[in-house]
């Protein structure tokens, strides 16, 4: 993908930009880390463990959503991989959309869904605003993204993904990118979005690093969520949690990992150690249970943070797809895929 335009100019003006593609802070390569012949062994015959032995529980968010709020003024729904819709402050917002069968190039190539989406765009609530994180496939899905750009709302991204967003018919007013530690408010500055360091890569089909990837920080009048999107650990973390202090919630990636691309993704002992670095508080898990992306069984992700957790106190939540819930209201994790199979 070329860059072009304004585009092109802010690209250009960005730290992370040099030499054609973006950077991350600290030089760590996207491809396998250490021997691969073990990781290709792991590819071929693990697949059956992979894919859960029943069906996932899927709820039905639809009730739920048109029920009031309690005082804590927040609710969160986790639709699957990292796709949630945060109402906080009686706005709404959606983040990493991917409602489709698949996550690839075409409608029949790429990683199959392990459970049906719980809704459908045209379901969902009326949206203040639409997160992107990055442009994999697995954030940036096509089909749902040309669904939503027929709602007209406006669509926060990294520098760079608007170029995909315009093609899939989002209207270019309706696109805001930002670089890491830009802010961006919407009217009235009741929702406010900084793109922070992340440590990750990009690309969709050839063109890697041509756009930028991010986490998140979303800040409402009372609330505050930190988004991961795709990334490594990272010593930045601490300086997140530094300048925006405590968070109400943190939603981390833990699935999709294995340690031999460790330096990109948290997996679930990352993802620990990246709550720590950025305070504590509370974490929902999400990047997990529904596409085959890692190496790992379907659940090991989820049951490792739930264990780990667990044993060093720290406070998880892990609700069932599809079920909205207050994560003030909510006393403790449940390990609901153990029932599946």
């Amino acid at each position: 993908m070329r860059l072009g335009g304004l585009r092109l100019e802010r690209a250009l003006a960005s730290k992370q930009f040099r030499d054609g593609t973006f950077h991350n802070t600290f030089e760590v390569k996207a491809g396998l880390a250490g021997p691969k012949l073990p990781v290709l062994k792991e590819f071929m015959f693990g697949r059956g463990k992979r894919k859960p032995p029943g069906v996932v529980p899927v709820g039905n968010p639809l009730e739920a959503w048109a029920q009031p709020i309690s005082s804590s003024k927040m609710r969160v729904t986790w639709l699957g991989h990292s796709s949630c819709l945060l109402e906080l402050d009686g706005l709404k917002l959606l983040t990493d959309p991917v409602f489709g069968a698949r996550i690839g190039p075409t409608s029949w190539l790429g990683p199959k869904r392990l459970h049906p989406a719980p809704v459908a765009v045209e379901q969902l609530p009326k949206l203040d605003a639409v997160l992107v994180s990055h442009d994999h496939f697995d954030h940036l899905c096509r089909p749902t993204i040309e669904a939503i750009a027929k709602l007209d709302v406006p669509v926060i991204t990294s520098l760079g993904v608007g170029h995909h967003l315009e093609a899939f018919g989002v209207a270019p007013e309706r696109i805001v990118e930002l670089d890491w530690w830009e802010q961006h408010a919407l009217p009235g500055g009741t929702l406010q979005f900084t793109a922070v360091p992340a440590q990750h890569f990009s690309g969709r089909m050839g063109g890697r690093n041509t756009t930028l990837w991010s986490s998140w920080v979303i800040e409402t009048d009372s609330r505050k969520v930190f988004f991961s999107g795709d990334t490594g650990l990272t010593p930045q973390m601490a300086e997140v949690h530094a300048k925006f202090g405590a968070f109400d919630l943190v939603m981390l990636e833990i699935g999709a990992w294995h340690e031999a691309w460790g330096s990109v993704h948290l997996g679930p002992e990352g993802a620990l150690e990246a709550f720590r670095r950025l305070g504590g508080g509370t974490l929902l898990p999400i990047h997990w249970a529904t596409f085959d992306l890692g190496l790992h069984p379907w659940a090991d992700p989820a049951e490792t943070l739930w264990t780990r957790a667990e044993a060093t106190g720290q406070r998880i939540l892990t609700p069932q797809l599809g079920v909205p819930f207050e994560p003030t209201l909510v006393d403790r994790a449940l390990p609901w895929w153990r029932s599946v199979g």
